[in-house]
């Protein structure tokens, strides 16, 4: 019964395709990937009920999606029944998907050198709906005060440095659209994170740069400088640490500087460009 039901569920879905109502899309698929999106480091382990709670598809179909991505490697048994986590699958094509980007190789000695002069963790990212993710991380050897970002982890757009210098960088309907996007998703909060996100939007536009103090993790500090690949995706270059070591006066004279240097530098290795501020 409950497979017939699964049949009905995904049926219904392309019923809907060829209807034309998302003529473009294949909601199977897209409900597979939800699922997949369901994982981070927050939530590395989940059960089918904490994949129909979080996606909101029902749980006969998140059975049939869990079975299909287990037989596929993307997902795998974890130690507890019934429960999930990312399987070798997503691995071998998040390398793939890192292999292919040049901008690591141009990028990853600039950052890697920066790091152990000035003893900050130094991050590559792109956006991923609402969120940066770090797509190369660089950090000093020889500091334990460093942040523990890596390859993979996360940012929000709205209260990090990463996320605020794609903003700028991006065409302004395109960030409008976004930022309305975020204004729904966060609800109440969103009038205490608005006002300090737009301020450093502005200013990323006017000094090419844009700081985070403490609002994305606290205690960390953080500054980041927009870089454009020569297909026109916005990427976000940043460096900081621990508050008291990278203080609000040496991000911006300092890091800040550096990281724009090291931006100009990759742009001219893959042939992009970083934005350049405007003043007025």
């Amino acid at each position: 019964m409950s497979t017939e039901k699964n049949d009905a569920s995904l049926s219904s879905a392309d019923a809907a395709d060829a209807r034309g109502d998302r003529s473009d899309t294949v909601s199977a698929l897209e409900r597979g990937i939800s699922v997949l999106r369901c994982f981070s480091e927050d939530r590395p382990v989940l059960g089918h009920a904490d994949i129909a709670r979080i996606t909101g598809i029902p749980r006969p179909t998140v059975n049939r999606l869990v079975a299909t991505l287990l037989s596929l490697g993307m997902l795998k048994a974890a130690q507890v029944a019934d429960r999930f986590m990312l399987g070798p699958g997503v691995v071998s094509l998040s390398r793939v998907f890192l292999g292919s980007l040049d901008v690591r190789a141009a990028a990853r000695p600039s950052m890697q050198a920066l790091a152990e002069e000035v003893g900050a963790s130094v991050y590559l990212a792109i956006r991923d709906g609402m969120e940066m993710v770090l797509i190369e991380a660089c950090r000093p050897r020889s500091s334990m005060l460093s942040a523990r970002l890596d390859v993979g982890s996360r940012a929000p757009l709205a209260n990090s440095a990463l996320g605020r210098a794609y903003l700028s960088a991006l065409p302004e309907g395109q960030r409008n659209q976004l930022i309305d996007s975020m204004r729904l998703l966060r609800g109440p909060e969103w009038d205490a994170i608005a006002p300090n996100m737009l301020r450093a939007i502005s200013e990323s536009q006017r000094l090419g740069y844009c700081l985070s103090l403490g609002e994305f993790h606290r205690e960390i500090n953080s500054v980041s400088v927009p870089l454009i690949g020569p297909d026109g995706e916005v990427m976000a270059l940043n460096g900081g640490g621990a508050a008291f070591v990278f203080t609000e006066e040496r991000l911006r004279n300092e890091l800040a500087p550096r990281l724009q240097h090291i931006a100009r530098s990759i742009a001219r290795d893959i042939g992009g460009h970083v934005p350049t501020p405007s003043p007025g």
